[in-house]
């Protein structure tokens, strides 16, 4: 791979800037000054440097989050802050974008990646991919809506929602849940909460497929994901049966 190709894909300027940067000596690979645009590096063996500083290339991220609340999941906006905005430099020249949303004010399991493959397989309809959230609901949840929500229940526009799998924590005054669905319509789970008369106070997000939220993460915190998790995402598949029968 060509030197500024390199160095352009990992955000370190157009090929422009990435030239002003070979002229000006700051690029080295394996410790030798290269001033050439043009000069041929193989980014497995060679060790590149900018400014001295050893730069590590890899083709995709894959980043897990525990998304405060008050962010949106988008790559950006021109009001909001997004969950791009607190990600360090390093992480964000890679372009990563978060793999479906999350509320505004909802917190949880977020993935990011630049991996437009595996984004799509999680996200696509056909795929069924379960996703788990804890919720604290005002309002007596009861078993009444465990065999509503087994059923689906009927939005607020008409949708009928594919079949999900509730189960009550604590039921009293306020009932905290663990809810499972299969899609990921418009606030879907706040709203099949409205389709039964109760409202959702606060909800996170716990696990998406294979996926868990690392508890040890705190608000607005996130890592890599290990090559273990990457190949259990890329490798994932739903047994149909699940959504047939919750």
């Amino acid at each position: 791979m060509r030197i500024d190709k390199m160095l352009a894909n990992l955000g370190y300027g157009s090929r422009k800037e990435v030239k002003m940067l070979l002229k000006n000596k700051a690029v080295k690979v394996n410790d030798e000054v290269i001033k050439d645009a043009k000069f041929q590096v193989d980014p497995e063996k060679d060790e590149v440097s900018l400014y001295n500083e050893i730069i590590e290339y890899k083709e995709f991220i894959y980043l897990m989050m525990n998304k405060p609340p008050g962010l949106i999941s988008a790559t950006e906006d021109t009001r909001e802050e997004t969950v791009i905005d607190i990600l360090q430099i390093e992480d964000s020249v890679y372009n990563p974008f978060p793999v479906g949303r999350l509320d505004k004010d909802t917190e949880g399991l977020l993935l990011l990646t630049n991996d437009g493959k595996l984004a799509h397989q999680l996200l696509s309809p056909k795929k069924h991919v379960p996703k788990t959230y804890f919720a604290v609901i005002r309002g007596e949840v009861g078993e009444g809506d465990i065999a509503a929500f087994k059923k689906g229940v009927v939005l607020d526009d008409g949708y009928l929602t594919k079949p999900g799998d509730l189960v009550i924590l604590k039921a009293g005054e306020t009932s905290d849940i663990e809810l499972t669905i299969s899609e990921g319509k418009f606030h879907q789970v706040k709203r099949m909460f409205e389709s039964v008369g109760k409202k959702v106070i606060y909800l996170k997000r716990i696990s998406m497929g294979p996926l868990d939220l690392d508890e040890s993460l705190e608000l607005g915190e996130y890592r890599e994901l290990t090559e273990e998790e990457v190949e259990l995402l890329k490798n994932y598949q739903v047994n149909s049966n699940i959504s047939e029968n919750h």
